[in-house]
């Protein structure tokens, strides 16, 4: 079993840091939850490199996981400031070509 949080996009990382050691995965929302299509937060990007140093300070192997917003326009920089598993549904699902969608996005 694996122990996961997700946190809206208002709620501080910082909060995570005495307990994440007992986290397996971190969901941030870069949307705010409740429909598809919404525009990506852009703070989200500084929300992940905060994250990934609490882990790296803490040397745990918690993933970080960002859901919403998701897009060939996002999802470099994402994984760049440390995500490791990208959620995207409007991105995918609303697409013409679904499956060229999702090879943009794992490129």
């Amino acid at each position: 079993m694996k122990a996961g949080v997700a946190l809206n996009p208002h709620t501080p990382v910082s909060l995570l840091e005495p307990i994440i050691k007992e986290i397996d995965v971190v969901c941030l929302m870069s949307v705010n939850p409740g429909f598809g299509g919404q525009s990506f937060i852009e703070s989200t990007y500084e929300k992940v490199r905060e994250l990934k140093a609490i882990i790296l300070k803490k040397g745990t192997g918690t993933l970080i996981e960002i859901d919403g917003g998701v897009t060939d326009k996002n999802a470099s920089q994402l994984i760049e400031a440390g995500a490791d598993v990208l959620v995207a549904g409007s991105y995918v699902f609303s697409a013409a070509n679904p499956v060229e969608n999702i090879a943009e996005l794992k490129k």
